[in-house]
């Protein structure tokens, strides 16, 4: 289903939660589902209804969901002889399409009936000379001039579901910590692997002579501008111990995308604890060079 989440979000999960539901149901039929929503979007719907959806359309948006920001789109009828192929209508299921004295008319109405306030827009401009006839498409931008109260929610609310659910999908977010565990790993082996790797090519250098060779320390110079800036502490920085290049956690945790996501040391440690290679007191990550040379 289009609505699905795609490869990428399981592998960039968002920081936010997002639960996708698809309803089936009438805009004139009041149902639980619809409530609680800050924005209710009705592109190109309006037009499709019959006068008696119509008249029930506005208590059933403003009235019953009352989201604090409404955005309505329709035909604006005075384009339309700009548009060769439409006859009466754009569309065959039209049931009218509104000129925009109609349209305002009818939304500064239901505003008003409801305590909104509406700002009015569209998409799709007309050509030099023709600015008269407006936007192709003209929209309503409905704004609840007063915050619901408790009161206002919970009365006359149906208990009763009309509408059925069709589709569900919950898209991977790093609030459900088994897709943060992964996130945090990924990025914890992605920056060990670039500390590594800079460590490694500063010490081959000093490998071709062997009086630099036993001078070699893991110093900052070993590291790029930025991480230098990092490894501040002498118990941070990264080291070679016989075949094992060993980074310490204090210094993975100091990237800011990793910090981000863990937020405390204790939660990292939590989080890769039995899943990456850690040294034997648990401060650091630990890549052994001896089996990387032999797969090279």
């Amino acid at each position: 289903h289009t609505l699905s989440p795609l490869p990428i979000d399981y592998l960039q999960p968002s920081e936010r939660s997002l639960t996708v539901t698809l309803h089936h149901g009438s805009v004139a039929q009041k149902d639980p589902c619809m409530l609680g929503f800050d924005l209710v979007t009705c592109i190109e719907l309006i037009e499709h209804l019959e006068e008696s959806e119509l008249k029930k359309f506005p208590e059933v948006v403003f009235g019953f969901m009352a989201p604090s920001i409404v955005v309505i789109s329709t035909p604006n009828s005075e384009f339309n002889c700009l548009l060769p192929r439409v006859m009466l209508y754009r569309h065959p299921d039209h049931k009218f399409e509104w000129s925009q004295a109609e349209f305002q008319s009818w939304a500064l109405e239901t505003a008003r009936c409801y305590d909104y306030s509406v700002e009015f827009t569209g998409v799709g401009h007309p050509p030099t000379g023709m600015e008269k006839v407006g936007f192709c498409t003209q929209i309503g931008v409905f704004f609840r001039k007063y915050p619901q109260t408790a009161e206002s929610v919970q009365s006359e609310k149906p208990m009763e579901a009309v509408y059925k659910t069709v589709f569900k999908a919950v898209y991977p977010s790093l609030k459900d910590e088994k897709y943060l565990q992964n996130a945090v790993i990924s990025e914890v082996i992605f920056t060990a692997q670039i500390i590594k790797h800079c460590l490694m090519s500063k010490r081959e250098e000093y490998s071709d002579d062997p009086e630099r060779k036993s001078k070699f320390q893991p110093s900052m110079d070993c590291f790029s501008d930025y991480l230098g800036k990092l490894v501040v502490e002498k118990n941070m920085e990264p080291f070679v111990s016989g075949n094992e290049v060993h980074i310490p956690l204090r210094t993975i945790f100091s990237f800011p995308k990793v910090n981000r996501l863990c937020g405390t040391f204790e939660k990292l440690c939590k989080l890769i604890a039995g899943k990456v290679t850690l040294s034997s007191d648990g401060s650091a990550v630990v890549f052994n060079i001896e089996h990387e040379n032999e797969e090279n």
